[in-house]
């Protein structure tokens, strides 16, 4: 159960009306690092945990990610005040109101379709969805996840903070992305409360590929450190000398029964490519400079950009 606080968490003092910047606000109200996401994510799992621990803090999060939500949508709301007002009394003239609600960004939807108040897209006017909520009910995974959902928070609201001089809205912004610093300890804190929480999951990994680090980024540069190279990794380098990796013949099967056979040795009998001739094509037909070899002739190509441009000049010009 809830009872809404009419107070914010934080205060929201914004100086000035400024749709452009209202609309890159909405990537932390309805974006997929914003507020509705976290407290939709940790709901989600909170309900689900069977922990009282962690379901106590997840939905303390969770609550405390809504209150959040309040705060960034009222600094949306309070950037758009002035166009709301303008564009629902009509008292500027049409070019004026015009140019004011098409600074940039998202600004002219926001204004015309929401009425200047937060709508649950992202910056750019995409519709928040469920999509966003990557909870796999494994308090190993979910963690992990909920500390890189806070540490992309985190980013995204110090980008914001690059994007405005106005410092009632600094502030706010500043207590909204250090806030995503304090639930990310808590996670971290939560995950390593488990005794074993990695690899997450129950079954074990499998030792033969457990250590093994594959080098598929060959040619150049190798660049070596402990991510791929010491005690605890079994190199491979040479790819074709270790594949399959399972020792056997690398070739993919199934059984089939004898009226599935019966079915696919048809199938590809009716299917089969014709090895033998040289099938004259559309690609034949309508050949013409700068196609390159086809059948019945040569039609050549350029040997660079600039030879291109010239030749797509003159069959233009012809």
């Amino acid at each position: 159960m809830f009872m809404h606080n009419k107070r914010l968490q934080y205060t929201v003092r914004v100086s000035e009306p400024n749709q452009v910047l209202g609309s890159f606000m909405l990537e932390q109200f309805g974006g997929p690092d914003g507020e509705l996401a976290a407290a939709m994510r940790y709901f989600t799992q909170g309900l689900a945990d069977d922990d009282p621990g962690r379901k106590d803090m997840l939905l303390d999060i969770a609550t405390e990610e809504l209150s959040h939500l309040e705060v960034i949508g009222s600094i949306v709301a309070m950037l758009n005040k002035g166009a709301k007002a303008q564009i629902s009394e009509g008292s500027m003239e049409e070019a004026e109101l015009y140019m004011s609600l098409t600074k940039g960004g998202n600004s002219h939807t926001q204004s015309i379709l929401y009425g200047g108040g937060p709508a649950l897209t992202n910056s750019s006017g995409v519709p928040w969805t469920a999509a966003y909520i990557d909870s796999r009910g494994d308090p190993t995974c979910d963690l992990r996840s909920n500390i890189a959902a806070e540490s992309r928070a985190k980013i995204v609201y110090e980008r914001l903070i690059n994007l405005t001089d106005d410092p009632g809205i600094k502030e706010a912004l500043g207590f909204l992305m250090t806030r995503e610093i304090a639930h990310q300890k808590s996670f971290e804190k939560a995950l390593y409360a488990i005794a074993d929480n990695f690899p997450p999951g129950k079954l074990p990994g499998l030792k033969t590929f457990a250590d093994t680090y594959v080098n598929t980024s060959q040619g150049g540069a190798e660049p070596n450190g402990p991510w791929n190279s010491g005690k605890q990794w079994e190199r491979v380098d040479e790819l074709e000398s270790s594949l399959p990796a399972d020792g056997g013949d690398g070739e993919a099967t199934v059984q089939l029964s004898s009226i599935d056979m019966a079915a696919l040795k048809a199938l590809g009998a009716r299917t089969m490519s014709q090895q033998e001739g040289d099938p004259e094509t559309g690609a034949d037909l309508g050949a013409g400079p700068g196609a390159g070899k086809v059948t019945g002739g040569d039609k050549g190509g350029a040997v660079d950009m600039d030879e291109a441009r010239a030749m797509a000049q003159r069959r233009t010009a012809a």
